[in-house]
């Protein structure tokens, strides 16, 4: 494999489909260096502007089988002919920033198949879950040529509503349950949810699995169609992982409601406002690091944590202190 040595040659390795590079440039771009942040900004600047993947976000509780379910996902698709990349993002460790980056393990068949590419990655202990630099991993595996994006969640906090800000359609994996559980189903990811799969659908299970689908559709009724999709979604379908059944109509379903939306303007329209979704939270996280750089304000930072935690002031007047502090000395 050619050294590279700039982030332009990094990028013409990435688009000629050197998995080599791609892995090396997910690296970069979730490194907190400063000197790697100005490489992968350039790199990402460099990569071809004329790619697209379809982008598939993937949540669910755990132990409700998502990473079964993208293996056998995963190698269907291959199996026509398609390119698939998965970022799973692990938990870290809020302690030790560590985290488990067991998925090539659980999907020891996708991981040796040439056309799939599995990363996992770390969340760093960001809000939901996500890393931080999860979508410039899926612009760089859109660079790389995979026909299909899938971003597995670890399913816990915020990481749902996270996704679904870079993704272009976002599927909830759901296990048999009674009506409990049902209840104990949030509103909110069932409204950004394109599609509920009940999983396990097989054996004792799937007369369970098909009424519990029975009653996510029923949900779904009940709440407001977007007028942006068609009026038959969201829906709810039943798949076995294990089985390897309901995969091919869960596919089906998933790549016409991308169509529809791709043809009535609807799929550029939702990227353009991801983009500047992210746009907004890059200026925030940016001006964060700043404020944290510089001495003053990152002991000013530390001294007035101490004093909100110890109830001494409130958040709002301490935040008000640090924002005076950029126009100069206290």
């Amino acid at each position: 494999m050619k050294h590279t040595t700039t982030p332009a040659d990094l990028a013409q390795a990435i688009a000629s489909g050197d998995r080599r590079a791609l892995a090396r440039a997910i690296t970069l771009v979730e490194s907190g260096r400063a000197d790697h942040r100005v490489q992968a900004l350039d790199l990402i600047e460099a990569l071809p502007r004329d790619r697209q993947a379809l982008r598939i976000g993937l949540s669910g509780t755990p132990g409700v089988g998502k990473s079964t379910f993208i293996e056998a996902f995963g190698l269907m698709l291959t199996a026509q002919g398609l390119r698939v990349a998965v970022l799973a993002v692990d938990p870290s460790s809020a302690r030790t920033g560590g985290s488990i980056l067991g998925d090539k393990t659980r999907m020891e068949h996708l991981s040796r198949d040439p056309a799939a590419f599995i990363r996992p990655s770390p969340s760093q202990t960001h809000l939901g879950g996500v890393a931080r630099r999860s979508r410039e991993a899926v612009a760089l595996c859109e660079a790389a040529g995979f026909d299909v994006v899938l971003i597995e969640t670890v399913g816990v906090g915020q990481s749902e509503t996270m996704v679904a800000e870079m993704c272009d359609l976002f599927i909830l994996l759901l296990a048999p349950a009674g009506g409990d559980e049902l209840q104990g189903v949030k509103r909110g990811i069932m409204e950004i949810a394109d599609l509920i799969l009940v999983n396990k659908a097989d054996g004792e299970l799937k007369a369970q699995a098909t009424r519990t689908c029975a009653d996510y559709a029923g949900a779904l009724r009940l709440l407001r169609r977007r007028p942006q999709d068609p009026a038959d979604f969201p829906k709810a379908l039943t798949v076995s992982a294990l089985d390897q059944t309901g995969l091919d109509a869960a596919w089906t379903e998933m790549s016409a409601l991308a169509a529809w939306r791709r043809d009535h303007g609807v799929l550029a329209a939702r990227r353009a406002e991801q983009a500047r979704h992210w746009f907004g939270e890059e200026v925030r996280g940016q001006m964060l690091d700043r404020l944290r750089a510089d001495p003053r304000i990152a002991a000013a930072l530390v001294r007035l944590d101490a004093e909100v935690a110890q109830g001494l002031t409130s958040p709002a007047r301490a935040a008000a202190r640090i924002v005076a502090l950029l126009d100069g000395p206290a």
